[in-house]
């Protein structure tokens, strides 16, 4: 475990915060190398990224008190300005939101940008997990196998070897992400790509679930487990309705 990269004095970098740094670096990097490909403004890429740390941020704070709310009640302004609760199914909502509201001011197309950060939104997600593996948060449950590890010092400690689901969504996180980038000169119906990233971080996160200790809401379900059912449903019902747009246009095209 490493909580922080670098200690000299007062001054100290968390690792967890420095991961999130590089996710949103990274990101930045093939947003704008994406843009120039696409032929568009690539100082774009700057403010997106700007908007989305900002809606990032706040919505994984309010998704974090209201799923915590008696803490929140208990001490509001400890909870808001602390370090914790950066949840990610929070921040994607917040920083989706923000985003949207910027590339509606640009007249962008919606659905051509959600495609477009459909690969960088899973490869952030997996950078910030290996953040949470170096300060010992979110790990899985107790586990035999060979390769569990312990956090003596995690968010909370354990001694107990436990499932390191950190490094299994890295993993899993960069896979999804090389199958999205891979497929992002495939010339399909905008919306399809982004699509194809609810169903696969859906179904990532809906798994890697049964292994962490989570409340459950409904039917035995994690909250995030709920979300991960509904991102997967969102996406299979636009990839439906793209076949089908798409569908309608061939046989309209077929009969002038």
């Amino acid at each position: 475990m490493i909580p922080y990269l670098i200690e000299i004095g007062p001054i100290k970098i968390p690792s967890y915060g420095f991961m999130l740094m590089v996710a949103f670096m990274v990101d930045y990097y093939l947003l704008t190398k994406e843009l120039k490909r696409l032929g568009k403004d690539p100082e774009m890429a700057g403010d997106a990224v700007f908007w989305a740390a900002i809606g990032g941020i706040v919505g994984s704070k309010i998704y974090y008190m209201a799923e915590n709310f008696r803490a929140f009640s208990a001490d509001p302004l400890g909870m808001i300005f602390s370090g914790s609760g950066l949840v990610f199914f929070g921040g994607l909502a917040g920083g989706m939101l923000a985003v949207t509201f910027y590339i509606k001011k640009k007249n962008e197309p919606w659905l051509a940008w959600a495609d477009m950060v459909s690969p960088l939104l899973i490869l952030g997600y997996a950078i910030g997990r290996i953040g949470c593996f170096l300060v010992g948060d979110d790990y899985g449950v107790v586990t035999d196998l060979p390769w569990g590890m312990t956090f003596p010092k995690g968010a909370p400690p354990t001694l107990v070897p436990v499932h390191p689901t950190q490094v299994y969504e890295t993993v899993m996180g960069i896979g999804i992400f090389a199958i999205l980038w891979k497929l992002r000169t495939v010339p399909w119906p905008h919306g399809r790509r982004f699509a194809l990233y609810l169903m696969l971080a859906g179904t990532e996160r809906l798994l890697i679930e049964f292994i962490r200790t989570n409340n459950e809401y409904l039917l035995g379900l994690s909250g995030a487990q709920i979300i991960s059912i509904c991102m997967f449903i969102i996406g299979i019902t636009l990839i439906n309705k793209l076949g089908k747009a798409s569908h309608d246009d061939s046989a309209a095209g077929a009969e002038t």
